[in-house]
């Protein structure tokens, strides 16, 4: 059943009458219901690789699982702005999915008119953002949000459709023949890193189309799939000129710190004060992508080794796209308001959570795809490079505390992120460049310094109500050994960089190891007057970009957490005072 001809019958009912369109996946049909006498849209679904046969029975299996399993979960999505399903045709070796047919144009042949204006476009998101919380709610994540997949109807709301694209797919992002599948220039940074999903990565990808909705350019396109890959790991995303009051949404929404992007409710009241005419003026300027973890090989960081100290640390990811840990969901669905983009790049260089391939160039980042037959190998190698080589560039290949580095992995099973006084205070632990913790396993450990390794300054927790230097972020998910080597690769740059547990500060999106750098005053108290004083220091340090260092206010206090201050030559911008 697999390629069908106008004409033919599908399961004795829906009758092939026209070509809509064709994808990576299949082949959208209009189709007859003869037995409700009504039209409906019958996507045929295909394998992503021409060369996988039905006769790959493993392959065959396991596409048809993830299609039945994508189908049945988005049947049960009831919402306006998703697409309904209402049947599934499981014969032969790949089913068919019965769907609603819309037949109004998608916001794509919309856009061919001109751009929308900010107030259309607002309009547009917030349908699309309550579509996609609809399935984000249900454990679908879309991962192909793009003008394309937006329809429209007749009165011009949007529906989303092409759920599960992405998942369908596997794990693979390339065919054998390293052809990209789907649309690169709309893809979160960290799900090319091929990171786990969030429905964060969502929200990135729908601020690109909102991008292109105003500005009538995808920022990130380029003439070929690997250099789209090169723009989206590494390129700024230029400001928007044409956006207006939607430029702070779109300012919240592309950073490369998923733990830097606001939530879904955020974003709601964002898109309603710009759809109503209003600026989103709470949120501009606030939000700042910091740098990426400095990742390890995923066995490394599972197993918790320490990485080599040897030769510069492997090159990681510069603003953190970092993957947010699913426990963090009901606090903050899709990460905290922060992060401004237009540094270099949205698709940065090495977001954070990017375990799949190896950070540095060292390694041929295979992957295995769709089990036999899937084995991307030239593709998949030039991709490593690209994330490789840009993170190089970007951590300087420093390896300035592998001494403390190689030591820092032996307590990773206890990292010092609880107060055994106080649960809500942060857990400022000893940097693993500044002092080792405990070699044994289980052993638990505290703020304070364990038996110090040479001239480590004893480490202090920052105190709550301060302003500190905020330079990065690691999900705490991704283990110790990456919380490590970004900490290395950090101190080879500034001196006293230390690391907190974000859990324990509600001014921060919990489930990450923060990187910082107190203020000058490196006493129990010391801490930035305010963001001004932090953005002048990352400023000192040549840290200029707002990828590389911001002002971040530590409090008890989740309302706290649009007090971001970025460097802006000689004075910074954004949230940089705090009332009392």
């Amino acid at each position: 059943m697999a390629g069908g001809s106008a004409g033919q019958i599908i399961d004795g009912r829906f009758e092939l009458l026209e070509r809509l369109g064709s994808g990576g996946m299949g082949t959208v049909w209009r189709a007859r219901d003869s037995a409700l006498h009504r039209e409906v849209a019958l996507k045929e679904v295909r394998p992503v690789d021409p060369a996988l046969t039905p006769e790959d029975s493993d392959a065959a299996r396991m596409l048809r699982e993830r299609v039945l399993r994508e189908a049945q979960a988005l049947a049960r999505v009831s919402h306006r702005n998703v697409v309904t399903v209402h049947h599934i045709v499981d014969q032969g070796p790949y089913p068919w999915i019965v769907m609603e047919l819309l037949p109004g144009p998608s916001l794509q042949e919309r856009l061919t008119d001109g751009p929308l204006t900010p107030q259309e476009a607002a309009r547009t998101g917030q349908q699309v953002l309550g579509a996609l919380r609809a399935a984000h709610a249900a454990g679908i994540q879309h991962r192909d949000v793009k003008p394309a997949n937006v329809l429209l109807r007749a009165d011009g709301s949007a529906v989303l459709t092409d759920f599960g694209i992405a998942a369908l797919q596997g794990s693979a992002s390339l065919t054998v023949t390293g052809e990209l599948v789907g649309s690169p220039e709309y893809m979160a940074p960290e799900r090319i890193r091929g990171a786990d999903d969030d429905p964060a990565s969502d929200l990135w990808s729908l601020g690109l189309t909102l991008y292109v909705c105003t500005e009538g350019h995808n920022p990130l396109r380029r003439g070929t799939g690997l250099a789209t890959l090169a723009a989206v790991l590494d390129d700024p995303v230029p400001p928007p000129v044409r956006s207006g009051e939607l430029t702070p949404v779109l300012n919240a929404l592309l950073v490369r710190d998923v733990a830097a992007r606001p939530g879904a409710e955020q974003l709601e009241r964002m898109l309603t004060d710009v759809a109503e005419g209003r600026t989103a003026a709470a949120y501009e300027a606030t939000e700042t992508a910091m740098p990426p973890p400095v990742l390890p090989p995923r066995g490394q960081a599972q197993s918790q080794q320490p990485p080599a100290p040897q030769g510069p640390p492997p090159p990681g990811p510069v603003p953190p796209g970092d993957e947010t840990p699913r426990q963090t969901a009901p606090r903050l669905p899709y990460g905290a308001a922060a992060g401004a983009y237009g540094s270099p790049g949205a698709y940065g260089p090495g977001a954070p959570g990017s375990p799949t391939p190896p950070p540095g160039g060292t390694q041929h980042g295979t992957r295995h795809g769709l089990r036999r037959g899937l084995l991307i190998a030239g593709a998949a190698v030039a991709v490593a490079l690209l994330v490789g080589g840009s993170a190089y560039l970007m951590s300087s290949g420093d390896d300035g505390g592998a001494e403390a580095d190689g030591k820092g992995d032996s307590a990773s099973q206890a990292p010092a992120d609880e107060s055994p006084t106080r649960s809500p205070g942060p857990s400022g632990s000893p940097s693993p460049l500044d002092t080792p913790t405990p070699s044994g396993p289980g052993t638990p450990t505290t703020d304070g310094p364990e038996p110090p390794t040479s001239k480590a300054p004893v480490p202090q927790r920052p105190s709550e109500n301060t302003w500190i230097a905020q330079l990065g972020s690691v999900p705490k998910s991704d283990g110790v050994a990456a919380r490590n080597k970004q900490q290395q690769a950090l101190n080879a740059k500034v001196s006293g960089v230390r690391w907190l547990d974000s859990d324990n500060f509600a001014s921060l999106r919990p489930g990450y190891w923060m990187f910082y750098r107190p203020g000058p005053d490196a006493t129990a108290s010391g801490a930035f007057t305010d963001g001004n004083a932090a953005a002048d220091w990352c400023a000192s340090q040549a840290l200029t970009s707002s990828n590389a260092c911001v002002g971040r206010y530590l409090s008890d206090e989740r309302a706290d957490r649009v007090y971001i201050c970025a460097p802006d030559q000689s004075k910074g911008t954004g949230r940089c005072t705090r009332p009392d």
